[in-house]
């Protein structure tokens, strides 16, 4: 992904790179930056950026598709983090499960739809394994 060719998939203007103060203010952690729509705060659509290289870590996400990744974390990481799986087999599981690529294999990455779907295998097989325990 190139920093100056990102678009915002919600209402197709430019991202721009802009440290975290504009969408956290005091909250902010020194250093950390977030790609932000360019419409923002009409748009409230932005990513963080790794602090290193400055590359987004995912997609622009509107605040229901940001909740929606937050809840996906929570459903994936009980998997490693109360299940008998390790992070990196969690995420192998993932790419098996939906047939994806290591490079597609993030939650940052996903739409509302995937996230929607990777909620209900993870939960399944929680509920599975709690079942065998």
């Amino acid at each position: 992904m190139k920093r100056n060719k990102i678009r915002c998939p919600h209402c197709g203007a430019q991202a721009v790179l802009r440290p975290s103060s504009v969408v956290y203010h005091e909250r902010a952690r020194p250093g950390e930056h977030l790609y932000v729509c360019a419409r923002y705060p009409q748009c409230d659509s932005y990513v963080s950026a790794h602090k290193k290289t400055l590359l987004p870590m995912g997609t622009l996400a509107n605040a229901a598709l940001r909740r929606k990744r937050i809840l996906v974390h929570r459903s994936f990481n009980r998997l490693w983090k109360n299940g008998p799986m390790e992070k990196w087999q969690a995420y192998k599981w993932m790419q098996a499960k939906f047939s994806l690529r290591s490079d597609q294999a993030h939650i940052a990455m996903m739409s509302e739809y995937m996230c929607d779907q990777l909620i209900a295998v993870c939960d399944q097989a929680f509920s599975n394994m709690q079942r065998a325990a």
